[in-house]
């Protein structure tokens, strides 16, 4: 990988942290305080660890792709046997093996692909069915928030108004759909074209966000602290409420989602030595956010609105510095859903391009083809979508559950048991430097266990909301 295309680990660290961190942690405190704080404090510390589990199960597959590529490479005499196995890894260590090609993450293979190399025609398809309708349900849902929280700060009236057939501002034809489309396309125009170039492309972009994600984070928990002290305890959540559980795995089974796009992420990263500790600090930092988040916010407030940074919204005989951090802080889920669309679009073209051609055939397609089809692909259907409609509940009920557990936990699983099979058969390999430190049976099984009880628990959710 040439050295320009590349970025130290700090910068692929950051790059998670905002695909994690996104309008999810906004919705976390309320569920958090209805189920009880003691019990979401272990819930999310759970779900912080299940997701870190599938994490290095993603790391250890992608390495097992990278090496099965190169055997196959070197079985059909596309690669000099003699280069193929003097390998140079990431961290500029050379690695020579006379049995077996090099473990490594240097090259990008989505997720598409390694379905393709471990599962089955049919598991190859269904995987890539789940993983398009999430993706497309992600990016769909990111486009349609974004035109909605434009139009509740722009238009004048019941900022949460429902009825989009009203007007905008009074004595005016242009109705609040108007306005949402209107944003819609704007989006499109300029968070789009980030998805024509690769994911370093938006380092700058990324850097921007975080900043406001640091922020505003920052500005919600002093508030909710300086509540505290100058109030006193407002919040009177139990330690466990039995009837919210369902509630609170429903709206966190994805707070810590990044799977999808792990490949694209870590691949450009120079130094990849101990990527597994490196990442795992990402997590226990995100970890840390969400609970001191949603801790703050249980006690400080009598009741939480479903979207956190709605609690902050200033009165009417507000000052103009309150006005202007409350406006802020309404408008902060613009910022990690701008920074976010880019990476879930490059992550969907990729997963489409592999699912169309033979890997070793991508390079031999024309520009057209790989630089405007496939981007095209990624991010015109969502945008077209959210133009169609605003009402987006059974999407993002769809994507952020039963998607949602397949893609973070189920999917990892089995590539990972299969990759694992595979590289012991072939390879003669079970153990490489990128393993997954929860290699014993045992782990498998619980993840799959985890995902059955994160489906009935959000099974549960949707019977009893409906």
């Amino acid at each position: 990988m040439p050295e320009m295309d590349q970025y130290p680990p700090w910068v692929g660290l950051i790059y998670i942290f905002n695909l994690i961190v996104g309008t999810g942690a906004l919705t976390l405190p309320a569920a958090f305080a209805d189920a009880g704080w003691l019990f979401s404090t272990i819930a999310v510390m759970v779900l912080c660890f299940v997701s870190f589990i599938t994490i290095t199960f993603v790391i250890e597959s992608m390495a097992c792709a990278n090496a099965t590529i190169q055997w196959r490479k070197i079985q059909e005499h596309k690669v000099d046997e003699s280069e193929a196995l003097l390998n140079t890894d990431s961290d500029g260590s050379t690695v020579l093996d006379n049995s077996r090609p090099c473990f490594n993450l240097n090259h990008k293979v989505e997720l598409g692909e390694m379905a393709s190399l471990y599962l089955s025609k049919s598991g190859h398809m269904l995987f890539f069915i789940t993983l398009c309708i999430y993706l497309f349900g992600d990016l769909t849902i990111y486009v349609a928030a974004s035109g909605k929280t434009l139009v509740n700060l722009s238009c004048t009236g019941t900022n949460s108004s429902e009825n989009f057939t009203e007007p905008c501002w009074e004595d005016s034809e242009v109705t609040r759909m108007d306005m949402y489309r209107i944003y819609v396309v704007l989006f499109g125009l300029l968070v789009g074209p980030f998805t024509y170039f690769n994911v370093q492309k938006t380092k700058y972009l990324q850097f921007f966000t975080i900043s406001i994600r640091w922020i505003a984070f920052t500005i919600m928990v002093t508030l909710a602290c300086v509540r505290l002290i100058n109030n006193g305890q407002q919040g009177h959540p139990s330690l466990i409420n039995v009837a919210e559980i369902p509630a609170l795995a429903g709206s966190s089974v994805y707070s810590f989602m990044c799977h999808h796009s792990l490949p694209g992420l870590l691949a450009p990263i120079s130094n990849k030595n101990r990527i597994i500790q490196k990442v795992s600090v990402d997590l226990v930092l995100i970890c840390g956010f969400y609970l001191l988040l949603s801790l703050t916010g249980s006690f400080a407030f009598k009741s939480i609105d479903v979207l956190y940074s709605l609690n902050f919204m200033p009165a009417h005989d507000s000052g103009t510095f309150m006005k202007t951090i409350g406006t802020f802080l309404a408008a902060f889920p613009l910022f990690p859903m701008t920074a976010s669309f880019p990476i879930i679009a490059i992550t969907m073209q990729g997963n489409l391009k592999h699912l169309c051609f033979e890997p070793h055939t991508l390079e031999r397609r024309g520009f057209l083809v790989r630089r405007l089809l496939f981007p095209s692909l990624a991010i015109f259907p969502p945008l077209i979508t959210a133009l169609s409609t605003h009402n987006l509940k059974g999407l993002i009920e769809i994507t952020g559950s039963y998607v949602g557990v397949a893609v973070q936990y189920i999917i990892p699983a089995l590539l990972v048991w299969n990759a694992r099979k595979y590289c012991s058969k072939y390879l003669k390999c079970n153990v490489h430097r990128y393993s997954s430190p929860f290699r014993h049976f045992g782990w498998f099984l619980f993840v799959l266990l985890w995902s059955f009880l994160c489906i009935v628990f959000v099974t549960v959710d949707l019977i009893l909301d409906h």
